[in-house]
């Protein structure tokens, strides 16, 4: 039986029944709450009693000291018991079969005796960082931030700046102009920024304006009397009407044709419509909020899309960051989506190797969200292990040496970043920053000078 834990070093579970390999591997780690049992009943009960990050465990276990078929039943346990748990196993020299059995069945990585403490060490910590970051990558899922607004997930500063933004223009009853690549979530920040108005509790309706042919656009958005065309058998109401007291949403709106626009323009003007084959003058409230992947500027050059309905619909302009820029934004979403689809498309899945969070960070994402979306939609259906590869992704692996798991860049990085969304956060206050980061506000100032960071 192992001494119980010391409460200030993370906690590392050693299933080994070698007593001579426990004391060198006890002398060896000090630096972790180093917890050791002899066979799987010991292990499991410290593994619920302790809670440990990393497991570090010998296929060898009694009763099957010789073979490997007690420590892979011991392997499946751990898992299956706390599925977050990183576990090492220790395996016979050039044994490499039953290695990669243990990797497949969800081991997170293997080293091979004869033990050298230095190599080990350096695996042992960077299981412990990784399993550090899926925890905080599942808070920040379950959380969003604390942020109300369903689907978005801001991890870096250009999202934050964004969910800042919603925040503000959302209660003001004014346009809204939302520019972005295709793919990066144009239209979740339009419900966001419907839902956190006072006109939340009216209807959103959205209308794509590059999936209507233009012979029916103005229909779809102006409505029609009966009789107003061939085929216009009864009054049918346009989106504007319909969306009146709430929000419309013109996605696409870079496509639509410049007859209509001076259409559009005109109500935005005047807040009356009139259907097509009426005479009717219909007042209508309704909050327009328009988006693009368009260059808008570059189409008014073109004499493309009106510059007076530029000005009408850009009172405020939120930009939307691709996900290249968005600095652990893949990652933190691919588990989010992991979580929204896991068991739908066959066996869960744990989570993702090392090698597919790195490939996820590196992938620089020509489709966004969408496409990250479908690549983990698919993953779930093509992968056969218990956490999703690289290959599973489609992505190639990431170049070898990736800084991603350097600790001593990554705490900094982190830092940083940290201190970065908390003055965003707080709105650049930098004593309740200090409060976010459980800080003192000399500390705080102590940071923001290593890190360049200045008072904004």
């Amino acid at each position: 039986m192992s001494e119980p834990a010391v409460a200030d070093k993370p906690r590392l579970l050693v299933v080994e029944d070698d007593i001579g390999v426990q004391k060198q591997l006890r002398w060896a780690l000090d630096e972790y709450q180093v917890l050791v049992a002899g066979d799987r009943a010991e292990a499991l009960a410290h593994l619920r009693r302790y809670e440990p990050a990393v497991v570090l465990q010998d296929l060898g276990l009694p009763p099957d000291a010789e073979g490997v078929n007690e420590g892979m039943r011991t392997l499946k346990e751990i898992l299956s018991l706390a599925p977050h748990t990183r576990v090492i196993v220790i395996t016979g020299n050039a044994d490499n079969d039953n290695a990669m059995r243990a990797v497949a069945t969800g081991a997170y990585d293997f080293y091979q005796k004869p033990l050298n403490p230095d190599v080990l060490r350096l695996i042992i910590g960077r299981a412990f960082h990784l399993h550090a970051l899926e925890r905080q990558n599942r808070e920040l899922v379950h959380s969003q931030m604390r942020l109300p607004f369903e689907g978005l997930i801001a991890t870096d500063d250009a999202m934050l700046r964004v969910c800042r933004m919603i925040e503000k223009v959302a209660p003001a009853d004014v346009s809204v102009l939302i520019l972005g690549e295709s793919g990066t979530g144009k239209e979740l920040v339009a419900r966001a920024v419907h839902t956190q108005s006072t006109r939340k509790d009216s209807r959103f309706v959205a209308i794509n304006c590059a999936a209507i042919p233009e012979t029916l656009l103005e229909s779809e958005l102006f409505g029609h009397e009966k009789g107003a065309f061939t085929g216009a058998a009864k009054q049918t109401l346009g989106k504007i009407e319909v969306a009146s007291g709430g929000t419309l949403f013109l996605d696409e709106i870079g496509d639509m044709p410049l007859a209509l626009q001076a259409k559009l323009l005109r109500f935005l003007q005047d807040r009356v419509i009139e259907r097509i084959g009426g005479r009717q003058e219909i007042p209508v409230n309704v909050r327009v909020v328009c988006a693009t992947n368009k260059d808008l500027q570059q189409l008014i050059s073109e004499q493309k899309f009106r510059e007076d309905l530029y000005f009408r619909i850009s009172e405020v302009t939120i930009n939307v960051p691709p996900l290249r820029e968005r600095r652990g934004g893949p990652t933190v979403l691919a588990h989010a989506l992991l979580r929204k689809f896991n068991g739908a498309q066959g066996r869960p899945k744990r989570g993702f190797t090392e090698e597919a969070t790195a490939s996820l960070e590196a992938y620089r994402w020509p489709g966004n969200v969408r496409e990250l979306e479908n690549k983990v939609k698919s993953a779930l259906i093509m992968s056969e292990g218990a956490l999703l590869t690289s290959a599973d992704l489609g992505l190639k692996e990431a170049e070898k040496g990736l800084p991603l798991f350097n600790l001593k860049e990554v705490r900094a990085r982190a830092e940083r970043e940290a201190i970065n969304q908390a003055l965003t956060i707080s709105d650049n206050n930098v004593s309740r920053a200090a409060e976010l980061l459980g800080v003192s506000r000399p500390t705080l100032y102590d940071l923001m000078q290593k890190y360049g960071i200045t008072e904004r």
